[in-house]
């Protein structure tokens, strides 16, 4: 057999029980047959890292919730999977004598937490990766029950980022180095690799995590610096979908979908994938797929280059919600330099990211998105940034709106079909919602509109209908 490498992913419901765990196996199992090296990176079980992070801020608070709770939850969840799957009496108190220890380390951060009254953004990274790695313990452990040659690594041995703590970045070249001299031996020798995902180490070995939902994103630096041939994301749904299935029952299953249309897509809140994912595999040129881990027959999603011409100038339809549009406006900001480069410097001093910006052409106002939680900062930044335009009325006011969603059509058909943005418009006119602000990329893969946050569902529902075949 040709030397083939494969690097899977296991989301948090798909290791999250027996039950999941069970398939997950066999998914691994199935794999061998066409694949001889395997590294699978494993999520923290669904809920866990919430129930940590949750645990942290609580003692940081000074409102401690139950630790004792906390820790028996832990327990139970770990080890009702391990008692149920493992029968092997050694490898089984193995197993719970490696977990309890991470459990001990999660009580220890959280007595600190409470005694310093406070959690860095070191400590939640530390306390945060404790999810990962008790879940590398069970699954490794399940993986060797069911006869299948596997070796455990933490992610933070060979993934090296920079110190930016909660959201690192990793140095791809060191990385690159240290992931194939330690995960090559391993799989010449026929191991199976497992993992942690969303966690890495700076220079000096300290942990950091790469964001939430990074575990996308470390299968993607993997597969990039080994190299593999192709990256799984194993998740709960089928694939990318059309739309989200809650708001529109119809929805349906995209086979294939180019790079720049999911990039859209995760960037403006389909959860599917992460959005740091795709940059990784499209620079090494690797396949990615998205697969149903409870449904695992099904073919799911498959990125590409240019993605599937199957008819559909809008491919896809996605809400990001609980934004709201920021503005600055005044007369006195017409022809004067360097208002737009003020307005985002003190955006970016509150560490907030802009999803959307739209400007009049008359440059009498500037308007941008943020996310609902972090307006009140953004706008306490920009007044004091423009505290002497106010106080001259070179700016009359800066100011958010209430809660609106960004609703984004995706489709690379519409580069090429005139009249895309016309239909959009009159659609969403013609069932009664209102667009506040319009932004379309010079890519012209995707269009995207703010609507009020109670007219989100139906400006969904209506765009999505403008999804059929030619």
């Amino acid at each position: 057999m040709q030397q083939k490498t494969l690097v899977m992913k296991f989301g948090g419901t798909s290791v999250g029980s027996a039950d999941a765990l069970i398939s997950a196996t066999q998914i691994i199992r199935d794999a061998q047959k066409d694949w001889n090296r395997m590294v699978v990176v494993t999520s923290a079980m669904a809920g866990v890292t919430n129930l940590l992070l949750d645990s942290a801020r609580f003692f940081s608070s000074g409102k401690p919730d139950s630790l004792a709770q906390a820790e028996s939850t832990l327990r139970e969840k770990h080890f009702s999977a391990a008692e149920t799957l493992i029968k092997n009496k050694s490898l089984l108190e193995e197993t719970k004598k490696e977990i309890n220890a991470l459990i001990q380390i999660f009580v220890n951060l959280c007595n600190a937490i409470q005694v310093l009254g406070e959690a860095s953004p070191r400590v939640l990274d530390a306390v945060a990766s404790l999810g990962e790695r008790m879940s590398l313990r069970l699954l490794t452990a399940v993986i060797n029950e069911a006869g299948i040659k596997a070796k455990g690594i933490e992610a933070n041995e060979f993934i090296v980022t920079n110190s930016n703590f909660q959201n690192a970045h990793p140095d791809f070249a060191i990385t690159k180095e240290k992931t194939q001299a330690l995960l090559n031996p391993l799989l010449n020798e026929g191991n199976i690799v497992i993992t942690t995902g969303f966690i890495g180490a700076n220079a000096e070995g300290v942990i950091t995590t790469l964001g939430r939902g990074g575990s996308d994103y470390t299968a993607a630096i993997i597969g990039s610096v080994l190299p593999a041939n192709e990256v799984w994301i194993w998740t709960d749904v089928d694939g990318v979908m059309t739309t989200d299935p809650r708001i529109v029952s119809s929805a349906k299953t995209l086979s294939e979908i180019s790079y720049g249309e999911i990039a859209e897509l995760a960037y403006y809140g389909a959860k599917v994938l992460h959005p740091k994912t795709i940059r990784p595999v499209v620079d090494a040129g690797i396949g990615l797929r998205i697969c149903n881990t409870f449904n695992p027959t099904h073919e799911g999603t498959r990125l590409t280059a240019s993605g599937k011409k199957n008819g559909h100038v809008i491919k896809a339809v996605t809400a990001i919600q609980k934004q709201r549009l920021v503005t600055i406006e005044g007369r006195g900001m017409l022809g004067v330099p360097g208002v737009a480069a003020r307005a985002f410097g003190a955006v970016a001093s509150t560490k907030t990211s802009v999803p959307l910006i739209t400007q009049a052409s008359s440059e009498q106002s500037i308007c941008f998105a943020v996310p609902s939680e972090t307006a009140p900062s953004v706008l306490n930044a920009l007044e004091k940034t423009f505290a002497h335009e106010i106080e001259e009325d070179d700016i009359d006011r800066v100011w958010s709106t209430d809660d609106v969603s960004i609703v984004t059509v995706v489709g690379a058909g519409m580069r090429h079909t005139p009249g895309v943005a016309g239909k959009v418009f009159s659609q969403l006119g013609n069932n009664g919602v209102n667009v506040l602000a319009i932004a379309q990329g010079s890519s012209e893969v995707s269009i995207s509109l703010v609507v009020d946050a109670n007219d989100t569902e139906n400006a969904v529902r209506t765009l999505h209908e403008l999804i059929v075949e030619k």
